[in-house]
C-alpha cells in the first residue's frame, strides 16, 4: 500500500522537485497539488492522504493556518511544514498548528524521503539543522510567553481575513471569499487592527510579513 502525499506549494518548480523524488521511492506516490492554503484544506478533505506537505508561506490561507483546519478536519492526515525559516516563532506556531515534521527549504531536498516515511509511521521529524532540545528550549520558552506574542490575541477568523486584507482582497471579495457580510468583514478588520495597535494597511502588511502570514510576493 503506497503513502499518499499531498503537496501544497505556490511554487510549481517546488512542486515538480518533491514529486519526482518522492516518486522515485517505491511505495511512495503524490495523491495532489495545491497552490494556496485553501485549496489546500479542500483537497485535503476530498483525497485524504496520509501525509501533506505544505509551505509555510501560502496565498490565501497561510500554511499554519491551513495546517489547524486539516488537524481538525482530517485528523488521519498528517502534515510536514516546509519553510525556508528556522526561527523560534514559526517552528513553534507549527508544532502547535499539529504538524508533525518541520523541513527546511534548503535541505528539504535530502530529507523529504525519509520525513514522510517517518512521520508516516507515527513519529515527528525535524530537519537536522534543528536540534530536539532546541525545540524543547523553543516550546517551553514560548509556552511563558504566549500570552505576550500578539498573533495568540488575534482568532483564527481574525489571522484569515488579516491574510486577505493584506493580500488586496476588498470586503466585498473577502465576504464572498469566507462567507461572511462586508459589514461584518469591516467589523473583524477593526476589531483586530486594536488588537493589534495598527492604524492602516501598511501596518497590517509588516506585520503580517514579519510573523510569516503572508509571502513576501
Amino acid at each position: 500500500m503506497s503513502i499518499s502525499v499531498l503537496l501544497a506549494d505556490d511554487h510549481a518548480i517546488v512542486r515538480d522537485g518533491l514529486k519526482l523524488l518522492l516518486e522515485a521511492r517505491p511505495g511512495i506516490k503524490v495523491a495532489g497539488e495545491a497552490t494556496n492554503g485553501r485549496d489546500a484544506v479542500k483537497l485535503a478533505a476530498r483525497l485524504r492522504p496520509d501525509i501533506v506537505i505544505m509551505d509555510i508561506a501560502m496565498p490565501e490561507l497561510n500554511g499554519i493556518e491551513a495546517a489547524k483546519q486539516i488537524r481538525d478536519n482530517c485528523p488521519s492526515s498528517r502534515v510536514i511544514m516546509l519553510s525556508m525559516h528556522s526561527s523560534t516563532e514559526h517552528i513553534y506556531r507549527s508544532l502547535k498548528a499539529g504538524a508533525r515534521g518541520y523541513l527546511l527549504k534548503e535541505s528539504a531536498g535530502v530529507e523529504v524521503v525519509n520525513a514522510v516515511k517517518t512521520v508516516f509511521n507515527g513519529g515527528r521529524y525535524l530537519s537536522e539543522k534543528i536540534s530536539e532540545k532546541v525545540i524543547e528550549d523553543y516550546l517551553e520558552r514560548y509556552d511563558d510567553k504566549e500570552k505576550a506574542n500578539p498573533i495568540e490575541l488575534l482568532s483564527p477568523r481574525e489571522l484569515e481575513i488579516l491574510q486577505l486584507v493584506v493580500e488586496g482582497r476588498s470586503s466585498a471579495d473577502i465576504a464572498d471569499a469566507i462567507f461572511l457580510s462586508p459589514k461584518t468583514v469591516e467589523t473583524y478588520r477593526s476589531r483586530l487592527m486594536q488588537k493589534l495597535n495598527v492604524t492602516d494597511l501598511p501596518g497590517l502588511v509588516k506585520f503580517a510579513i514579519k510573523h510569516g502570514l503572508t509571502p513576501l510576493e
